[in-house]
């Protein structure tokens, strides 16, 4: 076996030799047209978009594709490849669900580290007041890329779970178009490297937002930025349909809509946003760059364009986004707490339409972001309704968990003790959001470090926590080996006091007026003492995340044999062998009871025994 042999260096390549000729095509057409030669945008844009096109070739996701267009069989290989080690599948193009939602997984995980490393440079810099040792461009740079490090991980790590877990829990083989699924897997990593790139080519100071007029004329990566976040879409909006028409078209025999769990739901729902709104960030994104490459003017005043029009776009996704992070999280909350508490998930049914319903009104509150942004003022009162009618749905799926604990047979193990971290952490997140969305408190909390607290409760509450929950439940599942509960209860135990004084110390410096994306502050404000405990509650839990890494890491290779179903779930994948077979469910399944009849006698939900029974 040869370096070359793997997909992602083969990939790197080719991303390499098109960069440098998307370049070089630009530089000699400007040489034709009697121009300077070099000009660096136009150049390093083209050059980027070749480079990722090449790099999807090189690494081999589309070679199927063209071999069915020259008339050859294109069968899908199932299994490690041929002539090659095991793990050598997961550093190529591979087409099985499983893999490729690992593959997700790191990338998340990477990713992860990397936007909470450049976190905890910039906090060291605000733990004390005065000028530490961050330019203030280099701050800014450093805000942006982690906002948006972390939203990346965030969806990479719902990719990861939608793709290893749905064809999973619903009884299928694989998703409905396996080769999109890799495709879209694949184009998220020129995205990364193009998005890591921009730091170092001027990087981009206008924090995650990229509000023009200040994009319109921010440095050299802006425009890297503006490329990867299109291609990071584009990815988005591929993996969402391929889970909608794996949810609504592969369900194993019995599977009505209302008998399928929770998770599912949660993905179906997450879905249908991404692929009806991802469009209008990269056409703000897009018209931007235009505005850069071409003097168009959307949205330069001068040129009679609108600065406002921008927000509106860019708002009607980057708000429904919040539900895209935060309903598979939610939909991991009430898939884990009926399993810890032996009892049926209270109000099934409407906890299932309640993410559909959070889906759909979610894309009527986007101006709630914009009461400060000069908008037309008679649209405040609406949007503040609509923003406000949004907690009915979120308040379903809270009363439903409550009722689910209340009398239940509770354990705690690592995954259960999430769940709680992430209702307590969700729900601070929760009551600090309608002073947000009511327009007289909206004027005075805006662009304060309030939001920045409430922002990271509802992130980590709604998914970073019931990510780690998944991690550590489904754990034994993908490795066959248990991990260490002292080490993952040692992991919660650290995080959640220390992210309770993380998002609560950023909400009271931000009262105390503290603003968003400033390097410095006025000593006089008294808040010193506020953002060094928010620094040393993001370094502890920074910590904890490196003990939960060497933890699954450790275990994966030599932890615990897992039993077959070590939490005595009623959920199909765990009634087969762990790992999971190449093929999920060689005999089929059929669903003939439902999801959450925890506790009641001769209660099951799936036969695994389809095929035999019909010999």
């Amino acid at each position: 076996m040869t370096v070359l042999s793997l997909g992602i260096v083969r990939g790197l390549a080719a991303q390499i030799v098109g960069t440098a000729l998307g370049m070089g095509l630009v530089v000699l057409v400007r040489v034709l047209m009697g121009l300077h030669a070099w000009e660096a945008e136009p150049a390093t844009v083209v050059g980027a978009m070749l480079g990722t096109i090449f790099f999807m070739i090189g690494v081999g996701s589309m070679n199927d594709w063209f071999r069915w267009a020259r008339g050859e069989a294109t069968p899908i290989h199932h299994g490690p490849p041929e002539g090659r080690p095991s793990w050598t599948r997961y550093f190529g193009v591979d087409y099985s669900h499983k893999v490729i939602g690992i593959q997700y997984g790191v990338t998340a995980i990477l990713l992860l580290l990397t936007g909470g490393a450049l976190a905890s440079i910039f906090r060291v810099e605000l733990a004390e007041a005065g000028r530490q040792f961050l330019d203030p461009a280099v701050f800014n740079t450093m805000i942006g890329m982690h906002g948006w490090g972390m939203i990346i991980s965030i969806l990479l790590g719902i990719a990861a779970f939608a793709n290893y877990l749905i064809p999973l829990l619903i009884g299928a083989s694989d998703m409905a178009f396996p080769r999109l699924n890799s495709w879209a897997f694949w184009l998220n990593v020129p995205a990364a490297l193009v998005f890591l790139t921009s730091m170092f080519v001027g990087g981009w100071d206008t924090g995650w937002t990229a509000y023009p007029p200040l994009s319109a004329r921010a440095p050299l990566g802006m425009q890297l930025y503006f490329v990867a976040v299109f291609f990071f879409g584009i990815s988005s909006i591929v993996g969402a349909l391929n889970l909608i028409a794996t949810i609504l078209l592969l369900r194993a025999p019995g599977m009505s809509l209302f008998r399928m769990p929770i998770f599912a739901w949660g993905v179906l729902a997450t879905s249908i946003i991404a692929l009806t709104a991802t469009q209008l960030i990269a056409l703000s994104f897009i018209m931007v760059m235009m505005q850069r490459l071409l003097g168009m003017g959307f949205f330069d005043p001068a040129q009679g364009g609108n600065p406002i029009l921008f927000q509106h776009l860019f708002w009607f996704y980057s708000h429904p986004a919040v539900y895209i992070f935060v309903l598979p999280g939610l939909g991991v909350i009430s898939e884990i707490l009926p399993v810890f508490c032996r009892k049926p998930l209270f109000g099934y049914k409407w906890v299932a339409l309640s993410s559909i319903a959070i889906a759909l009104a979610g894309f009527l509150v986007w101006a709630h972001h914009m009461f400060t942004s000069g908008m037309a003022s008679f649209l405040r009162v609406p949007f503040m309704f609509s923003t406000l009618l949004v907690a009915v749905p979120t308040g379903v799926k809270f009363f439903s968990w409550v009722a689910t604990i209340w009398g239940g047979k509770l354990t705690f193990p690592t995954p259960m003790l999430f769940v709680l971290g992430a209702l307590s952490v969700f729900l601070i997140g929760g009551l600090s959001g309608p002073p947000n969305g009511i327009v007289t408190t909206d004027l005075f909390l805006h662009d304060t470090y309030w939001i920045v607290g409430h922002f990271h409760a509802t992130m980590f509450g709604g998914f970073v926590f019931p990510f780690f929950a998944a991690m550590y439940y489904w754990f034994p599942k993908l490795t066959g080996r248990m991990y260490n509960e002292r080490l993952g209860q040692l992991h919660f135990w650290l995080m959640t006091p220390a992210f309770w004084i993380q998002s609560l110390g950023q909400m009271r410096v931000g009262l105390l007026g503290m603003r968003r994306r400033i390097v410095d502050y006025d000593p006089a404000l008294g808040i010193e003492g506020g953002q060094l405990a928010v620094t040393i509650a993001g370094l502890v839990i920074g910590l904890s995340v490196l003990i939960m890494l060497v933890n699954l890491v450790y275990s994966a290779r030599r932890g615990r044999v897992a039993e077959r179903n070590p939490w005595n779930s009623r959920s199909p994948e765990w009634q087969i062998p762990s790992p999971v077979p190449e093929v999920n469910y060689p005999d089929g399944l059929q669903v003939i009871g439902e999801p959450y009849d925890y506790g009641l006698p001769d209660s099951r939900y799936v036969n695994l025994q389809v095929a035999a029974a019909g010999e």
